[in-house]
């Protein structure tokens, strides 16, 4: 639990940590997450090649790390729904999983958008 007390450099640097504890836990528990991090990292020297200014780049990387962030909430609904269900099935519990997967989805369908535009406007028909 946060500490209601000073806010200051030490929270800072607590924040950090426990962020780094929760990348390092999605990257060893989710498969999904591992994959989409590696597509990322190919995508990164792909996004410098492609952009042709510095909001092409943003949009670029920006949304491939959309998908990493979105993959994170939906792993923790899932660690959630897995903690408070168990083995047992549950109507809403499916329902709260299969959501958190259609954000997945979403968010990689926002990449597939933008890099299609991006790649279309620069490399097919640069001079629109």
């Amino acid at each position: 639990m946060a500490d209601p007390g000073f806010r200051g450099p030490k929270q800072i640097i607590r924040a950090c940590q426990w962020s780094m504890q929760g990348l390092k836990a999605t990257y060893v528990a989710e498969a999904s997450f591992r994959m989409e991090l590696y597509l990322f990292i190919l995508l990164l020297p792909c996004a410098y090649l492609l952009a042709n200014n510095h909001i092409d780049l943003i949009l670029l990387i920006g949304s491939a790390l959309l998908v990493l962030l979105v993959e994170i909430i939906n792993s923790a609904i899932e660690a959630v729904v897995d903690l408070v269900c168990g083995e047992e099935r549950h109507e809403l519990a499916g329902r709260a999983k299969d959501m958190g997967s259609a954000a997945v989805f979403m968010a990689q369908m926002i990449v597939l958008m933008v890099w299609a535009l991006i790649f279309y406007h620069n490399i097919i028909n640069p001079a629109a």
